[in-house]
């Protein structure tokens, strides 16, 4: 199942990151929520159970979608055609055991050729995600710090219990392999 805009706000006032008038229809009223503010209010229970909540931090209004949220570039960057560049979301993303996502390029970058590769976020990340951008447009293709590039999907994983731990793991910035 893919969690709906609504089911999102709802577990991230459920983790602390937005306020409990996110889903009263104060949405407007709603700014950009950094970590420092989840880490505030998630109990000493939650933190020895880090795969219990959603986060997305900064959370923007503006990028959530009906079935998805944009994530935003941290950074001016420019996509130079034929080329795979790595840019680091704006957001950091943890994902409860009970989650997972699928990343997409928005359409209105597709148009342009612009296509994402490793597309996909294991329940149990946390860190910033690195966006694995292909340009195959005729022309380079520039982005400006906030821009909405790619739609996170967040699906339902049933009887979820195995986190990811693996190499990428509290990630900050473009993280080249490892």
């Amino acid at each position: 199942m893919i969690l709906s805009a609504r089911i999102i706000l709802k577990r991230l006032v459920e983790s602390g990151c937005l306020p409990a008038d996110a889903l009263e229809g104060n949405q407007g009223q709603i700014s950009s929520m950094n970590r420092a503010t989840h880490e505030q209010n998630v109990s000493a229970e939650d933190r020895k159970d880090p795969g219990r909540h959603l986060v997305i931090s900064p959370f923007a209004m503006e990028s959530l979608q009906p079935a998805s949220y944009d994530l935003r570039a941290s950074q001016d960057i420019i996509l130079p055609r034929g080329t795979c560049t790595l840019v680091p979301s704006l957001e950091w993303v943890e994902l409860p055991a009970d989650l997972a996502a699928t990343l997409r390029c928005r359409s209105s970058y597709g148009r342009r050729g612009v296509l994402i590769s490793a597309g996909f976020v294991d329940p149990g990340f946390r860190g910033q995600l690195t966006l694995c951008l292909v340009n195959m447009g005729a022309e380079d293709v520039e982005l400006t710090k906030n821009t909405r590039i790619v739609q996170m999907i967040i699906h339902e994983v049933r009887d979820g219990g195995i986190l990811y731990n693996g190499r990428y793991q509290d990630s900050h910035g473009a993280i080249n392999a490892r």
